[in-house]
């Protein structure tokens, strides 16, 4: 059966675009500190920003980033939004960040100006970037260009090379808690309540919470956990929420959050390859996913 596209219900701002950060005062601080005594102790060349998805540290990144070029420097950005093919046009729906992406910021560059003001190149985020551009990034920290400052931003350290690591300071930020979670939420969502159920699922990433808000995944995944906890739920019922879910390849996710929050660690491997098949198979998400909440039911 076809699914309509999920509306969206909210939009969020860039991390471009948002001067807000909450959280990561400390790291912030470290760095600031660092900077404005540059001219005593050279500043390290390359950060790296270290943690889980939707912390902020693409924030914090951007915000390091307008305190040091302010209006008289050079600003590269390498991300998935700047991604460019072989031809060096846009490919806006690639998975991963091209080498030709970084040689194409290594030539601008060697074009930008020599007036001796800083310039800074932002990555968002190593670990999106394929093999061939992560050795091009390498080749460019092994002897980094004057007065130029490398923001990296990381997911996982452990997929992070380790000649690149080797080349940075890292800076590990950590989970948002709860009471900077809410003030986001009351930033970001006015008066939309968010239960304690979908903080605590944000696991302190503020990031999940938007794309749940933006798809409607908060009260589709309620809508889970009341099918799977109601004793009287039905065939029916399960294949409603099944359908909701599959709607969008961004909720699947919501099925292994359910067996965690749940304490059934036991089928949570089989469960989690189930989803992974949907797409290497070619697999009805719908039935799939129906199964699996259904093995669900069966372990409460």
């Amino acid at each position: 059966m076809a699914t309509k596209k999920k509306e969206v219900l909210f939009e969020f701002p860039s991390p471009m675009e948002n001067d807000y950060l909450v959280g990561h005062r400390d790291t912030l601080k470290t760095f600031m500190d660092a900077w404005d005594n540059r001219e005593t102790h050279p500043i390290h060349p390359v950060w790296m920003l270290c943690g889980p998805r939707g912390i902020g540290k693409a924030t914090l990144a951007y915000k390091i980033a307008k305190q040091v070029y302010g209006n008289v420097g050079d600003f590269f950005i390498i991300d998935l939004a700047h991604n460019l093919d072989d031809r060096g046009n846009i490919k806006a729906d690639a998975k991963n960040i091209s080498v030709n992406t970084v040689r194409g910021m290594i030539e601008r560059m060697q074009m930008s100006s020599m007036s001796g003001q800083w310039r800074v190149v932002l990555i968002d985020a190593v670990d999106e970037l394929t093999v061939a551009a992560e050795n091009a990034i390498l080749k460019l920290l092994e002897e980094p260009p004057q007065q130029t400052l490398f923001l990296l931003v990381t997911h996982q350290l452990s997929n992070v090379l380790p000649t690149v690591r080797s080349r940075a300071r890292v800076e590990k930020m950590h989970p948002l808690t709860m009471s900077e979670l809410r003030e986001l939420c009351a930033r970001f969502l006015g008066e939309e309540q968010i239960s304690d159920e979908i903080l605590k699922l944000s696991n302190g990433s503020f990031g999940k919470i938007a794309n749940l808000k933006a798809t409607g995944g908060d009260v589709i995944y309620e809508e889970l956990l009341n099918v799977l906890q109601n004793k009287h739920s039905t065939a029916s019922d399960i294949m409603d929420v099944s359908e909701k879910i599959a709607m969008s390849p961004a909720l699947y996710g919501i099925v292994l959050d359910a067996i965690a929050a749940l304490g059934l660690a036991d089928i949570y491997p089989e469960a989690n390859q189930a989803i992974s098949d949907i797409n290497r198979l070619n697999l009805k998400a719908d039935i799939t996913i129906f199964k699996i909440i259904n093995e669900i039911k069966k372990c409460l």
